[in-house]
């Protein structure tokens, strides 16, 4: 098959098709043909940082990102009850709250005042938070917590048995994500789902889902299963999945106020430092022996040089995620360590307003592509869906 009139670059091309590998490249190539009239023509797009299963979750929520306050938030969950809870689901979630610059603070009798005894939950749009009702607090094993707002593990926890939908359903929702996905070019995902992900993708590529090549992530407390396996990254164990990196939280997020810095924020926290070194170090090690290459989310300024240390330690490269604010003396770095930066630029934009408030005399560190290019680091680019939307443009 042959693809006319397709703009690469600045010319317009024919590209022979065979065996679905693009054979050869030129003008005037004969054969059947499907004329592209001038379209774009670009390799294949990689998502290198998605929560994906999260991410189709996330568009059977109650939408809150517009709200400016708790109370307008609670008051959108509260006129979405009639339409969205069920009497055998008798759970309402919302998602996307930002609100680190919300004039009042989410709490538990904001969110009991709107809804009352129907048990509910909001995501935060980073996934480091959730805000939960009291009757929501009694059902997660929270009872009595003064505000109803959970960070880190604790909001991993209650993200984790949310995400327990019939797998049925899960992999109707995944399927569709991922066609539109593929609509937009992306041909392929890094799923950093917190789960064992290898089964969830091998069921769902028995299924028949082959819009999208997928690599999945392996978290802490699966490390040993996936050694015991022989797992290495980038073992391919079906056509279309493979084995992808080491996933460590290293802190958390500013929309949080988590991630950890050097300079303290304005209450004289530093943030939250989840997996210390001690710690660390032996996790990457083992990983990195096995032949599973360390993927560590880094935010903070204090996390990033934290976990730059930690490689330098081991004496092999991997990934960091997210790479947010960083130390001018830490940029050359990963360069020299062999460290990928995997980086979300739509964050520039969603973050913009929080770090002027939290990161004030910092946002010129914040996002430094440029020069982190000039310093001799290896880019990657993500969306961290569902905490910006998987569209690479």
């Amino acid at each position: 098959m042959i693809l006319g009139n397709a703009r690469i670059g600045d010319r317009l091309l024919d590209l022979r098709i065979d065996g679905g590998v693009i054979t050869e490249i030129r003008a005037g190539l004969d054969g059947e043909r499907i004329d592209l009239d001038g379209r774009w023509v670009s390799p294949g797009l990689w998502d290198n940082h998605v929560h994906f299963t999260q991410w189709t979750l996330t568009s059977q929520r109650v939408d809150v990102t517009a709200a400016a306050s708790a109370q307008e938030a609670a008051a959108l969950m509260a006129a979405a009850l009639t339409s969205s809870v069920s009497p055998a689901q008798a759970l309402l979630v919302g998602g996307g709250f930002r609100d680190a610059l919300w004039p009042d603070a989410p709490t538990r009798d904001i969110l009991d005042g709107a809804t009352g005894a129907v048990p509910t939950v909001l995501v935060s749009g980073d996934l480091h938070a959730v805000w939960l009702n009291s009757a929501a607090l009694a059902i997660y094993g929270h009872t009595g917590h003064p505000t109803g707002l959970l960070t880190e593990d604790a909001a991993f926890e209650v993200q984790r048995q949310l995400s327990t939908v019939p797998d049925d359903v899960a992999d109707a929702w995944a399927r569709s994500a991922a066609v539109a996905a593929a609509r937009r070019g992306v041909v392929g995902i890094v799923d950093f789902e917190m789960t064992w992900n290898l089964e969830v993708w091998r069921r769902r590529v028995a299924s028949g889902h082959d819009a999208l090549r997928v690599e999945f992530a392996i978290y802490p407390q699966h490390l040993e299963r996936a050694i015991a396996e022989g797992l290495r990254t980038g073992d391919r164990v079906e056509e279309l999945l493979s084995v992808g990196g080491f996933k460590v939280l290293a802190d958390g997020s500013l929309n949080t106020r988590t991630a950890y810095t050097i300079d303290p924020y304005e209450d004289g926290s530093h943030g939250e430092l989840t997996v210390p070194p001690a710690v660390l170090v032996p996790l990457m090690r083992r990983a990195s022996d096995a032949g599973i290459r360390p993927d560590i989310h880094a935010i903070g300024d204090q996390a990033n040089s934290m976990v730059l240390d930690a490689f330098q330690t081991i004496g092999r490269g991997g990934r960091i995620e997210h790479a947010q604010l960083l130390a001018e003396r830490d940029l050359p770095r990963f360069g020299s360590l062999g460290v990928i930066a995997s980086v979300q630029p739509e964050h520039a934009m969603d973050d913009r307003d929080v770090a002027e408030r939290y990161w004030p005399e910092r946002t010129a560190r914040m996002y430094p592509f440029r020069s982190l290019l000039d310093a001799g680091a290896t880019l990657l680019f993500g969306s961290d869906a569902p905490v910006a939307p998987l569209d690479p443009w």
